[in-house]
């Protein structure tokens, strides 16, 4: 079964505990500290497999863990350091907070290997808090706690050219006669239930990658059906081909259904309404007026810029002039990477669960907001870093903490206080 979704769990590593102790030996009757420093915790990657085109082996094994640090020893032995874990992915993979849905990370362009969850720093053995007043220091410091997360992983294909359209309108007869590809393909609706790809190669001129994306219905965009699961991979192409029934053998209107899928794609957003869409009018062979449903094809859509090409998929009448034209589109729109950009740092990934409070100190008169996740968010953050104060700005967005502000009244130059750290709010 072909899956582009998954939702998994994944740790990273606890860093071993710093240990105490002390030289024990037979002519040193003083020893000094000799507690060895923990290891580091294992971290969670995220790496590009080429060979990869599912999420298969995620939706199986759901649970995924790095290698606790090892706690350090007697005589300053460290601890090792536990094994990372890699998990491999499909290019084109999009990581998400399974809480927020948010954006974590995008495994395409220059990201092919990335450090997700970074493991538990080891703590330090009691050798390093010796001092001049403190010889013996019975305190180590522990190793950093492991980082956890739920997250969604979900596939959006990266090809160069999307073929759309309802069911059985024969867009896998068409990928099959011009690419690689060999598709399933029989004669009853949602046939294609997975996006299909194949590289179109044509000698002497270049070529390009297409991916059948499955049969859409109204309501798509709502996610009647599949509509959202198929919607998603349409995202990264440069060129939409609407695939038609221009003979209506199932009773549908053409012109119709490319405006309801126009529809679909303009209410899914995502920018994709606005890419160069082509129309491929196909099953002309079994066409009682074909000259007739061209025109009107045409006469409907040249005026928006859409160029129509009357085509057979069985019989491939058509296909090479379509094709020449889809490369022509390409060329004016050079192909360039499209990353999505993270909406949050996994480190602030599920502090969404945890409880907090907005409220006016009449004492101190300062705001307060506090709780376990503004402590955990000040801990993940570094407010002196220009990227790290950004994410703070839209951590109080997020949760809705300016808004519960506004609703007590707070004015410009009124100061909010969460623990150590105090700021004046203006608007």
């Amino acid at each position: 079964m072909f899956a582009d979704r998954a939702k998994i769990y994944i740790r990273s590593g606890k860093g071993g505990d710093g240990h105490v102790s002390f030289r024990r030996e037979k002519y040193v009757p003083d020893g000094g500290p000799d507690g060895g420093d923990g290891g580091h915790g294992g971290s969670v990657y995220f790496e590009i497999d080429e060979g990869l085109n599912t999420l298969t082996d995620y939706r199986f094994n759901k649970h995924y863990h790095a290698e606790d640090g090892e706690d350090g020893g007697k005589k300053n032995c460290r601890g090792k350091d536990g094994e990372d874990i890699i998990l491999k992915v499909p290019e084109g993979t999009v990581i998400k907070d399974a809480e927020s849905g948010k954006v974590l990370l995008d495994m395409s362009g220059d990201n092919r290997k990335v450090e997700f969850l970074k493991g538990g720093r080891g703590g330090l053995g009691n050798q390093h808090y010796a001092t001049s007043t403190m010889q013996a220091p019975k305190y180590a410091k522990p190793g950093q706690p492991a980082r956890e997360l739920n997250v969604l992983l979900e596939l959006k294909t990266i090809a160069d050219v999307g073929l759309v359209g309802f069911p059985n309108v024969g867009k896998s007869t068409l990928l099959s006669v011009v690419s690689n590809a060999k598709p399933k393909i029989a004669n009853y609706h949602f046939t294609t239930l997975q996006p299909n790809l194949g590289v179109v190669d044509m000698d002497g001129v270049g070529g390009f990658v297409i991916a059948d994306i499955p049969g859409l219905v109204e309501g798509a965009s709502e996610g009647v059906g599949l509509g959202l699961d198929f919607l998603r991979h349409i995202e990264r192409t440069r060129v939409l081909v609407h695939v038609v029934d221009a003979a209506s053998t199932e009773g549908r209107d053409p012109i119709d259904d490319i405006i309801k899928i126009n529809e679909e794609l303009k209410k899914y957003g995502a920018d994709v309404a606005n890419k160069p869409q082509i129309i491929a009018a196909n099953k002309l062979d079994v066409c009682e007026n074909p000259d007739e449903i061209v025109k009107k094809l045409k006469d409907r859509f040249e005026p928006e810029g859409y160029e129509v090409f009357p085509i057979s998929g069985y019989t491939k009448k058509g296909v090479k002039e379509l094709l020449l034209h889809i490369l022509e589109v390409l060329n004016k729109y050079p192909r360039k990477t499209y990353v999505f950009e993270p909406e949050m740092i996994p480190e602030f990934a599920g502090l969404y669960s945890e409880p907090f409070e907005v409220y006016f100190d009449e004492k101190a008169k300062e705001y307060v907001i506090e709780g376990p996740r503004i402590e955990k968010m000040l801990g993940y953050t570094n407010l002196d870093s220009e990227k790290g104060f950004a994410f703070f700005q839209t951590f109080l967005k997020d949760n809705g903490i300016l808004d519960q502000l506004e609703a007590l009244g707070i004015q410009d130059g009124d100061t909010v206080r969460m623990y150590g750290f105090s700021f004046d709010y203006y608007k």
